[in-house]
């Protein structure tokens, strides 16, 4: 992560999930709420799916942490000392985040497996980023410890939102509360690529400057808006879309209902007429 493709990576990542939880979870909130049975089993395909995904991509995450020209290739201690702690801090992380997607994987694949133990590892993870995140800047200068402490909001946010779903399973509020802190992680990381790493030739930022600090916190607020209204705009729209398909599904309904009223009408009519 020593770089901007360090962050954008975990970010892009991030953001990927939250757009997909953003449009899945009021899919299935408006289903649930019909008790169509098929379409909540055809999301128990989607679950398995996703919780593959997610095993993957900390896979990813984890190989290009280790296998850069500059990173440890698992070696953890060489030569009476601690190689590249940096990375395997980042591994680590990802770790939490692939064993969360694994337990997902078994609570849909083993039927003993207890009810909530998914959403447990799944707080456990953000909450374990976190842990590492607050030991991570130490000796930085004041502007990227500043940026990264604030990653610490989101991070035991949505460790102790997730842990309430253990609870509170299947609760559309924390669900889409959790997506909102999965998207504004997201575009955090990219905003920390971009400060402290400034792509394309642009100047470095003054790492010590409190102008830069007071910006940083106030674009913090700015993002978590953003993720609020991207949520809020895809549930609107899944719920728009979902309303025009039953007007839809009605209508023809409606239709047949009518067309086979006149075949019967006008039958009954020529049956009258041969009798006379």
């Amino acid at each position: 992560m020593a770089n901007f493709k360090g962050h954008a990576l975990p970010g892009s990542f991030f953001l990927i999930v939250g757009l997909w939880w953003s449009v899945k979870y009021p899919l299935k909130y408006f289903h649930q709420k019909r008790k169509n049975d098929q379409l909540n089993y055809r999301y128990q395909h989607l679950e398995v799916i996703e919780a593959a995904i997610r095993i993957f991509f900390p896979i990813v995450g984890i190989l290009c942490e280790q296998f850069v020209p500059d990173g440890p290739h698992f070696h953890l201690y060489h030569e009476d000392q601690w190689v590249k702690l940096m990375n395997w801090q980042h591994s680590t992380m990802y770790l939490f985040f692939a064993a969360s997607g694994l337990i997902d994987l078994l609570t849909f694949l083993v039927t003993h497996v207890p009810l909530g133990v998914d959403r447990l590892f799944m707080g456990l993870a953000a909450f374990i980023e976190g842990f590492l995140f607050y030991y991570h800047v130490h000796h930085r200068p004041p502007l990227d410890q500043h940026i990264h402490s604030l990653m610490l909001v989101i991070l035991f946010g949505g460790a102790f939102s997730v842990f309430l779903e253990v609870i509170l399973r299947d609760n559309i509020v924390l669900e889409l509360f959790r997506t909102s802190l999965v998207i504004f992680q997201g575009t955090w990381f990219w905003q920390i690529g971009f400060v402290l790493f400034p792509p394309f030739g642009t100047p470095e930022w003054d790492q010590k400057d409190d102008s830069n600090i007071m910006f940083i916190t106030m674009c913090f607020c700015w993002h978590f808006l953003a993720a609020l209204c991207i949520v809020a705009t895809n549930y609107s729209l899944v719920y728009c879309l979902l309303t025009r398909l039953d007007i839809r599904k009605d209508g023809e309904i409606i239709g047949i209902s009518k067309l086979k009223s006149d075949c019967i009408y006008q039958t009954a009519l020529l049956n009258a007429s041969d009798e006379e």
